[in-house]
């Protein structure tokens, strides 16, 4: 029931559209006019305006030939990282890939290919189904703030099945907490030629820190990563700001926690050891610090019965699918968070956040094969 070259035509034309966070705009046209299309009632809720974007989440229903089926959330997300913009895809004839020049947008634009063509699927070949509920959201690659702003509880759906990850054959069941961080690290300025030891580099004292502080992977669960995102560009002045941000991830609270801390002992350290004396004054650098828990884990068991529904929808299909825990956060963590329990379906999406993404045309279609058994099932059930 699934037509292979209507997903190929589908995704890129999302593909095609400049979608970068908060100018989602293009792509959420297209799909308001596809769903109502399918019949769908559609809304575009106002998250659009709560995070300074063109667009909203997306967020459409589609009514039973099964009342008395309990009701499933389907899910992707619009926004594609940078380089993203005037994206060429290359199709080949078991991929679609990027140029070499822009990311592709296969995350998550293939996610939003499959549910189109479940939902065409559906409605084509009058598959028995309950109710279905889609959000298409944006601003997930900043932290899943489209989903941060949908309102679950004028949804009816207490699971949910979301379509961003790799494999068709992984079904992300557990994900990590994430805390974002910024430091400001004040240094005192001075002419860097004349009289540097009147200065204090807020670059060093970063870089300091930078170089004591856990980063990349730290154990099995736990990740960080950093940028230096503003500092003064003249070099002839000791800096005297330095702006660093970074996040840390885990799949376990307590251990992020603890990672937290060592990174802020790291900045605290580097700045006490800074300082100038100025007219028999010592002067110190010092830090400001910004800190927030960006979105929390998920863990859903096995045995929950939205893993259960796609894990024997697969079997069903003689697909093979196991259970995996990855580094990334989605929509996914924020759904379970606030009562829909949720499950991350990888879409053939590959190489993601680099120029050279990629997607596996026959996972991508196996992935829209057990969608659709899952909605089937969940009518029979």
């Amino acid at each position: 029931m699934i037509r292979r070259d209507r997903m190929v035509d589908t995704v890129l034309d999302l593909i095609r559209l400049d979608s970068h966070s908060r100018e989602e705009r293009l792509v959420a046209d297209y799909l308001i006019s596809a769903l109502r299309a399918l019949g769908c009632d559609v809304v575009v809720d106002d998250a659009g305006r709560e995070v300074g974007g063109n667009a909203g989440n997306v967020i459409a229903r589609v009514k039973p030939s099964r009342s008395d089926a309990p009701s499933l959330l389907l899910s992707a997300h619009m926004d594609v990282v940078p380089p993203g913009e005037g994206v060429n895809p290359i199709v080949e004839p078991a991929r679609i890939r990027s140029d070499g020049t822009t990311i592709l947008g296969g995350d998550d634009k293939t996610g939003l290919a499959v549910i189109l063509e479940t939902l065409t699927a559906v409605s084509e070949h009058d598959v028995p189904h309950g109710p279905i509920e889609v959000v298409f959201s944006i601003c997930e690659e900043v932290g899943l703030l489209g989903a941060k702003h949908v309102d679950c509880d004028a949804l009816s759906s207490k699971e949910a099945i979301v379509l961003d990850s790799g494999s068709s054959s992984r079904l992300v069941t557990r994900a990590p907490s994430s805390d974002g961080f910024e430091f400001v690290v004040h240094g005192l300025e001075a002419h860097a030629g004349m009289c540097p030891e009147r200065g204090i580099s807020a670059v060093r004292v970063a870089a300091q820190a930078v170089a004591a502080m856990p980063l990349g992977r730290i154990d099995a669960e736990t990740t960080s990563n950093v940028v230096i995102l503003e500092c003064p560009k003249a070099t002839n002045v000791v800096p005297n700001r330095c702006v660093v941000r970074g996040e840390a991830r885990s799949l376990d609270d307590a251990r992020l926690d603890a990672v937290m801390r060592e990174i802020r002992r790291c900045f605290q350290d580097a700045a006490g050891s800074a300082s100038a004396t100025l007219d028999g004054s010592v002067q110190r650098a010092w830090i400001e610090e910004r800190s927030q828990r960006t979105y929390h884990s998920m863990r859903v068991p096995d045995e929950a019965p939205v893993a259960q529904l796609v894990l024997s929808s697969a079997k069903s299909l003689g697909a093979e699918i196991e259970t995996v825990s990855i580094g990334g956060g989605s929509d996914a963590n924020v759904y379970n968070r606030r009562g829909i329990q949720s499950v991350n379906l990888g879409t053939g999406m590959r190489d993601i956040h680099t120029v050279n993404e990629w997607i596996d045309l026959p996972d991508f279609f196996r992935c829209a094969e057990i969608v659709l058994e899952c909605v089937r099932r969940r009518a029979a059930a």
